[in-house]
């Protein structure tokens, strides 16, 4: 097990001679990145004053460990250090592509403040970091497994710092406080590469910003990876073979659905298709498939970009979503001319994009003959093995997921791997609904969303029934379970496994 230590060696040169501090020990344990140039160990060996032992590490585990061991915490900086750095205009121009995040030797405290929340965010897992201004306090919160959580509180003078700054970063203008702003910024920690998406939005104590971090890592996911059950993972793989029809995923937001529609493009990218999307934003860059951005400014909407994509040649299309009926009617046409369509639409369950398509004005047998698959998604935190307690389920808990009274459950208790909050990490709850010549019968006819549910899961396999499943594994508890599912489960415990 490597112990990560403060670093004693510089950032620029351990990332440049691939030379980091494993373990400050009387022979400093020192890992070397594969190709590493020999010369750098004597200069460490100077530098760190003590003999070495060299432990060599592959490009990707050096990445990894430089990320961790380098991501220091300047999260508790005094507010007082916190000065307005001098001509932020001018420091537009000389922002690199990816400024990398850990190399902060010499940078203005602000952007040590705003280096470290980041780099604190991605270490935890965040998916969002919002700073919102307050007449008290600039507080910052992290969205850590689907949970806000405060992570600082600062004094409020000095919010108009952070905001300019992040502004500068997203190439954004400065002098404008009044109306919402939208920008991104690449970064780099450590071998890790980001791509940070920023809105501002004037509110009465000031500008609150929202980052939102998108590892690039997380595009490389495959469809194996994402935590479906196998009968699940089939159906997916079996629709993303068809020739031409629309698969659907829906799920509020933050669910993971371009998660999953990158991880099906991923398996579909072979080099024998043209694979095009439209999305709004572009989260991933994806070798090998051509993205466009949606710009409603200017005309480009899904809408738009599909008509004009479609004169492109291509296999398969992804749109980001599905919000219109003139989107719908766009999808459901290229499905009928030999595309296949991915795509998400925002509802509560599977049978119920079926009816928000039919809503929009879709014909039944249009639908019918085009729709192959409907994916609903959620993530549910997972227990923290480490503290986790088991317990005999009471009546109004085992009712709650379907079960009978008595079954062990467990729940959350909190601890120092988990930051008291007993939760770490998460996983996905999917519901496949398979369109079989049945279920296309009911669409045809226009039957409702509890026929559709019945012909579709009369074997099981909705988000309720996955969600009971994993309660029982122990893998989420029961409030995790209701609070993701938004749905009670079975109501008959007696026929509950």
């Amino acid at each position: 097990m490597i112990t990560l230590v403060s670093p004693s060696l510089p950032y620029g040169f351990a990332k440049r001679h691939g030379v980091l501090l494993l373990d400050a020990g009387e022979i400093a344990r020192v890992g070397v990145r594969e190709g590493a140039d020999p010369i750098a160990l004597i200069e460490a060996r100077r530098a760190l004053g003590r003999p070495l032992s060299v432990e060599p590490l592959s490009p990707a585990a050096f990445d990894r460990q430089l990320s961790e061991i380098y991501a220091g915490d300047h999260l508790n900086a005094a507010d007082d250090d916190l000065e307005m750095p001098a001509g932020l205009d001018s420091l537009i121009d000389d922002i690199p592509a990816a400024a990398d995040l850990l190399d902060t030797a010499d940078d203005a405290p602000v952007i040590r403040l705003i280096n470290g929340i980041i780099a604190e965010a991605v270490r935890a897992g965040a998916s969002d970091i919002h700073l919102e201004t307050y007449e008290s306090a600039l507080v910052v919160r992290m969205r850590i497994d689907g949970v806000l959580r405060e992570a600082l509180s600062l004094n409020p003078r000095i919010a108009p710092l952070l905001v300019s700054r992040i502004k500068v970063m997203a190439r954004l203008d400065i002098a404008e406080k009044r109306i919402p702003q939208d920008g991104r910024i690449p970064l780099a920690l450590g071998g890790k590469t980001l791509d940070v998406r920023v809105s501002t939005l004037p509110s009465r104590g000031g500008e609150r910003v929202v980052l939102r971090i998108l590892d690039k890592d997380q595009a490389g996911l495959t469809l194996d990876r994402l935590g479906m059950a196998d009968d699940a993972l089939a159906a997916f793989r079996a629709a993303l073979a068809e020739p031409n029809g629309i698969i659907l995923v829906t799920g509020p937001t933050g669910s993971g659905k371009t998660t999953s529609l990158y991880a099906g493009l991923a398996l579909l990218n072979d080099g024998a298709r043209n694979i095009l999307t439209v999305e709004d934003p572009v989260e991933y860059a994806i070798d090998g498939v051509s993205q466009t951005q949606v710009n409603p400014k200017v005309g480009m909407t899904f809408a738009a970009g599909l008509r004009a994509i479609l004169r492109q040649d291509p296999d398969v299309v992804m749109v980001g979503e599905i919000r219109d009926v003139e989107t719908a009617g766009v999808a459901v046409q290229a499905s009928l001319t030999g595309h296949l369509v991915l795509s998400t639409v925002h509802t509560n369950d599977a049978a119920g994009a079926v009816t928000r398509l039919r809503d929009m004005g879709i014909e039944p047998f249009l639908l019918a003959s085009t729709l192959r698959l409907v994916v609903a998604q959620r993530l549910v935190r997972r227990l923290c093995p480490h503290c986790r307690m088991a317990e005999k389920a009471d009546e109004p808990s085992a009712r709650l997921i379907g079960a009978k009274a008595g079954v062990t459950i467990w729940r959350p208790h909190g601890c120092a791997h988990c930051a008291d909050t007993g939760y770490i990490g998460r996983v996905g709850l999917y519901e496949v609904l398979k369109v079989t010549d049945k279920v296309r019968r009911l669409i045809a006819a226009e039957a409702g969303e509890d026929a559709l549910v019945e012909a579709a899961f009369k074997q099981g396999g909705t988000l309720s029934d996955r969600a009971r499943d994993l309660v029982l594994a122990g893998v989420t508890s029961v409030e995790e379970a209701v609070r993701v599912a938004r749905q009670e489960t079975a109501t008959d415990p007696a026929e509950a496994a």
